[in-house]
């Protein structure tokens, strides 16, 4: 099987696991998570972490890695996500690696080089004290293709992001294709907006049922993560820790979810079509066509 490596990504509740699955029982494959939420254990439904059952027997790799209460860095991910592709590989299975964190993704398939710069504790401090939005603008300015992977509304991450642009006054370097040396088919699962508006609110829905996304939440705040790093998690539990913290009202919280999953998934997008190597499909068939002629 040489160094092949079958990548299924797309927006937020476009289908990516159900198809990921499928095409893994076809061509003998095992998966590899790329998904930035999924690591962490305890986040399950909020994330959308695929169950036991709906793995039918199709080992998957890079669920429940890390604590909650700890940060993950693409640097320990890509560390990690190669070693279970050389485990697969090792099998003589095919290594397909799922999600939509692009930045994880690329770390796989490109490689990566990151830049060191160390925190500068002082030009952060200015940072907090600025509104989110205006440093969100100057990081697009600066480096756009960051802001474009990014969550616009987690301090944390784009005051790094920014702090790491104006140290090195423009883009961080983040790819250098020569390095992995995948044979690296790129599969991207394409939905109309309209689709997307409709299928993250059925997920959502769902997930609300028998107040199990809340109740998630609530454990997950006993167990010791604080309100403040839940929020850092974005989307679901950032909205749901604000209502349960009284901050916003039910409405609110469903309306907010729904909104910025809409805006997580533009941004997907956005990062999706920098690359031109992705072959977008629109059903399984086409997925398996693609895969049995590269």
């Amino acid at each position: 099987m040489n160094n092949k490596l079958v990548v299924i990504l797309g927006p937020t509740a476009s289908g990516k696991t159900d198809l990921s699955v499928k095409i893994a029982k076809k061509f003998n494959g095992e998966i590899v998570s790329a998904d930035s939420r999924q690591i962490y254990k305890g986040l399950n439904i909020g994330s959308g972490k695929i169950t036991k059952k709906e793995m039918q027997g199709v080992p998957h790799y890079l669920l429940d890695v890390a604590n909650a209460k700890t940060r993950f860095s693409v640097i320990r991910y890509r560390k990690l996500a190669l070693r279970a592709i050389k485990t697969i590989q090792a099998k003589n299975k095919l290594p397909i690696l799922v999600g939509g964190t692009g930045f994880y993704i690329q770390s796989v398939i490109d490689g990566i080089v990151i830049t060191e710069v160390k925190p500068d504790w002082a030009l952060r401090h200015k940072l907090e004290n600025q509104q989110l939005p205006d440093l969100f603008k100057r990081l697009q300015e600066l480096d756009p293709v960051r802001a474009a992977g990014i969550d616009s509304n987690n301090p944390r991450r784009v005051i790094r992001a920014l702090e790491v642009a104006l140290k090195l006054g423009g883009p961080a370097p983040t790819a250098n294709p020569t390095k992995s040396g995948f044979d690296a088919l790129q599969i991207g699962v394409a939905k109309s907006q309209e689709d997307l508006k409709k299928l993250i609110h059925k997920r959502l829905l769902k997930r609300l049922v028998n107040n199990a996304m809340i109740n998630e939440v609530k454990k997950l705040h006993k167990s010791g993560l604080a309100w403040k790093r839940l929020e850092e998690l974005g989307l679901e539990y950032r909205f749901v820790a604000q209502y349960l913290q009284h901050k916003i009202t039910y409405r609110e919280m469903t309306d907010n979810i729904q909104k910025e999953s809409e805006h997580y998934a533009k941004r997907q997008m956005t990062w999706f079509k920098r690359d031109k190597r992705i072959h977008w499909i629109k059903n399984y068939r086409e997925a398996e066509r693609l895969i049995k002629n590269n």
